[in-house]
């Protein structure tokens, strides 16, 4: 599968974004996704996932209850949408699949990524 997402920009501290992630291929509705990011210096970490069909998902800590991410198997897409944004969600953004089980949230265990957006949040 490949993946192209998109959506990043430039945004004040408060502000919203939605990220996008389409993929190639017939097969989308068989990959869990998953969004992560890296900020410079720092490692690649968790941010979303969501299972096959969209019925599970789970985001991290750091932007429980700001950030949501959904799929439309339909339109072979994922995306994050991302609330009350703070400077500190500074990062490249990726997606990534991986096929079978859902609720992986180790950037290892994902072999299929996205080129990343960049998101600004100025404050």
């Amino acid at each position: 599968v490949q993946l192209q997402a998109s959506g990043g920009g430039l945004v004040q501290a408060g502000g919203s974004l939605r990220l996008s992630c389409a993929a190639s291929g017939r097969t989308f509705s068989t990959y869990s996704m998953g969004w992560f990011r890296q900020a410079p210096g720092k490692e690649r970490e968790f941010v979303a996932l969501i299972s096959q069909r969209g019925g599970v998902s789970s985001t991290s800590n750091s932007v429980k209850g700001r950030f949501t991410i959904s799929r439309d198997n339909a339109k072979n897409t994922v995306y994050l949408q991302m609330n009350s944004l703070k400077p500190e969600d500074t990062a490249v953004y990726y997606c990534a699949a991986k096929s079978g089980p859902y609720g992986y949230t180790e950037h290892s265990e994902y072999p299929y990524w996205g080129q990343g957006t960049q998101v600004t949040v100025s404050s």
